[in-house]
């Protein structure tokens, strides 16, 4: 949704704000080769630790794992920071397949991936293909966080993290230190709320909570519509499980 200038100025103002020994990682996915490996170049010019790339989603039939290999692998060469993959087939339509993931983590400047879907046996997939390489999977939907750290992965990259930060960060630290019985407690916890600001409101639902949460969302840019008026209300309801955590 934003231009490119906008884009660099996020960026810029971010690290700004980020301290020094915080890694930050900026998206910088775009249609073309071309023009991802320029925002990727700007990215880490303006202080971006690494790069996250979406997968080009608008010539979906094209997009074969000859072409993400080819994609990828050009980033990573022209661009001076971590490149990691990013997976999110529920709004580009297209997923990596497990031998796509194995051959891209064999580049020394591909260092892991964000995975958005909830598929055990995808992200175990995901995990076996590239094992052996210096690649970290990042969980990227809250509902799996729990069950995505159980096979492997390292982190997460969360929607949710926007407005229950703090809550995101204790199921992980419980999971990190064996108590598994707080870490899906947690789990279960974050699901309704996490589910809330992206399936059932969207981006415009994340930014009405992060209104709510002491944080500043605002509203969506269109062509995406505000939440109905009476989401607060539900969705208060729905945070009201994680209270000690806001």
């Amino acid at each position: 949704m934003l231009s490119e200038d906008e884009s660099d100025a996020v960026i810029a103002a971010v690290r700004d704000g980020v301290p020094p020994d915080r890694v930050l990682i900026a998206g910088t996915g775009r249609e073309s080769t071309r023009a991802t490996v320029a925002a990727s170049r700007r990215a880490a010019h303006l202080g971006a630790d690494a790069v996250l790339v979406r997968t080009p989603s608008y010539f979906k039939s094209r997009m074969t794992p000859e072409a993400f290999v080819a994609h990828y692998s050009a980033i990573a060469d022209a661009v001076p920071v971590p490149v990691l993959l990013y997976n999110y087939p529920a709004v580009t339509g297209l997923t990596f397949t497990p031998d796509t993931v194995g051959r891209l983590a064999e580049h020394p400047n591909i260092v892991g991936m964000k995975e958005t879907t909830t598929d055990a046996a995808q992200i175990g997939a995901y995990i076996n293909a590239a094992r052996g390489q210096q690649f970290e999977l990042l969980a990227g939907s809250a509902p799996g966080f729990y069950a995505a750290l159980c096979l492997g992965a390292t982190g997460a990259i969360l929607a949710a993290v926007c407005v229950v930060p703090r809550a995101c960060v204790a199921l992980f630290d419980a999971f990190t230190r064996g108590d598994h019985d707080t870490a899906r407690d947690l789990q279960r916890r974050i699901n309704p709320i996490a589910a809330a600001v992206t399936a059932a409101y969207g981006v415009a639902g994340l930014k009405a909570t992060m209104d709510l949460t002491g944080f500043v969302g605002g509203p969506p840019r269109p062509p995406l519509l505000p939440v109905p008026a009476d989401a607060a209300d539900k969705l208060q309801q729905l945070l009201a499980p994680l209270s000690e955590f806001l």
